[in-house]
């Protein structure tokens, strides 16, 4: 056969072919050609039964490749599906191992909104948490998008209120508003509209809901089945880690903080002094300390008792916590003593602040079991200039040190350590109200 009709009989595309020989011509001639693809051969003349039994064949070798195909098919399909399961259990690894990362909210929902998006597009990621306060009512807190204008996010803020609402079966009580990480190259959440829409997750643990994550994303394909799923699923995950996180922080404010006064603690405070002289050794901005002692505590316990000593040392934290700034840090130092670091407070903010702080103290009033007192304090400041190199313990000293000088001159004072001969006196106002 010329090499140019072999190779056009060969590339002829046809599902099954048979190669017709002369009476003369041999099969044993032509096993080569069979080999290419032929079905087979046959020799003339051709009989009613050569043909009969070419067919037979034929249909055979139709049906095993008809199978061979199915099942290729088949393989190819489940190949598929378990490449599909193998990609949403790394993607729920992945969700789990980041949420366990960090016991921070913030941070988990930071790295869930990265991860979420390798499963479907969305536009933002916020959240409300909340926890049940003494009297049953809630308060909660908002996680938002950090780039969004004042409209998006009064509007969010209402929405996710709506949201943690109707999933505790009652509203909001009271709420502050924490906001995630910023991305430059992510788009800015806005107020949604028709092209847009909310899916909201709820969060549970224990059989209980305790928040709702909002995903944002442009309208688009519904979600497949295994979508959805692995969606909850990660939610699931997600909900254990918040949870977790939520828990830690309630501790971590328990140990940090008095029981009584509900202000930080001793050792919260020897924590944030260290922090706040070694922020203002790097700045070089004033830093303040302010040290508050009861005056006569003693005969107040004595006189009408140790109740009546807790509801003053409630309301002295009340104040203090109250009348300084966010920046501000308030402790109770020990049995009646607090302290107040101001941090980029020079010396005639401190001195006007522990004045203030002073007068309203003693404005005060006191009520138990029928009998009306008032207290007054006693205030020690100690400053730190911007380039002074002052050690801890040399700053308790310093502030310590006026606080003495406070009680030595009288009791409801204000005196300010400037140096270690020199203290200066600040008067109480007129009509303060003394005890002892």
């Amino acid at each position: 056969m010329p090499s140019q009709a072999r190779k056009r009989i060969e590339e002829w595309e046809v599902p099954q072919r048979v190669l017709i020989l002369d009476a003369t011509q041999s099969l044993a001639d032509f096993e080569d050609v069979l080999e290419d693809g032929f079905l087979s051969a046959l020799t003339a003349p051709l009989t009613e039964k050569k043909i009969r039994d070419l067919i037979f064949r034929a249909k055979e070798v139709k049906s095993l490749y008809d199978d061979i195909f199915r099942m290729t098919r088949e393989i190819m399909l489940e190949r598929e599906l378990l490449a599909r399961k193998t990609d949403l259990v790394l993607f729920l690894n992945r969700i789990l191992s980041r949420a366990a990362e960090s016991l921070d909210p913030p941070v988990i929902l930071d790295n869930a909104r990265e991860d979420l998006a390798l499963l479907l597009p969305i536009k933002g990621l916020m959240g409300i948490l909340w926890q049940a306060g003494k009297n049953g009512s809630l308060e909660a807190e908002l996680f938002l998008d950090p780039d969004m204008t004042h409209e998006a996010e009064r509007y969010w803020t209402e929405e996710l209120l709506r949201l943690g609402g109707k999933a505790a079966g009652q509203p909001m009580a009271g709420y502050q508003t924490m906001f995630l990480a910023g991305n430059a190259e992510r788009e800015t959440v806005d107020i949604p509209n028709v092209s847009e829409e909310l899916i909201p997750l709820p969060l549970r643990a224990g059989g209980q809901v305790f928040g709702v994550l909002a995903l944002y994303r442009s309208l688009g394909k519904p979600l497949g089945k295994d979508q959805v799923q692995t969606l909850f699923a990660a939610a699931n995950h997600l909900a254990l880690a918040l949870k977790n996180a939520t828990l830690f922080t309630l501790i971590k404010s328990r140990a940090d903080h008095d029981g009584l006064t509900r202000i930080h603690n001793r050792r919260a405070f020897d924590e944030r002094i260290v922090e706040e002289m070694r922020r203002h050794q790097r700045y070089r901005h004033p830093m303040s300390l302010l040290m508050l002692d009861i005056d006569h505590f003693k005969d107040v316990n004595d006189t009408y008792g140790h109740l009546a000593g807790d509801q003053v040392l409630r309301e002295v934290g009340r104040i203090l916590s109250e009348t300084v700034r966010g920046t501000d840090f308030t402790a109770r130092y020990g049995g009646e003593e607090f302290m107040v670091i101001l941090p980029q407070t020079n010396e005639g903010q401190s001195q006007i602040l522990a004045e203030r702080l002073r007068t309203m103290i003693a404005d005060a009033r006191f009520t138990h079991n029928g009998h009306t007192f008032a207290i007054t304090v006693s205030i020690g400041v100690a400053v730190l200039q911007p380039e002074a190199l002052t050690k801890r313990r040399m700053l308790l000293e310093q502030v310590d040190q006026a606080l003495y000088q406070a009680k030595k001159m009288g009791r409801n004072q204000v005196c300010n350590f400037l140096g270690p001969a020199t203290i200066e006196h600040i008067h109480p106002v007129e009509g303060a109200v003394k005890v002892g």
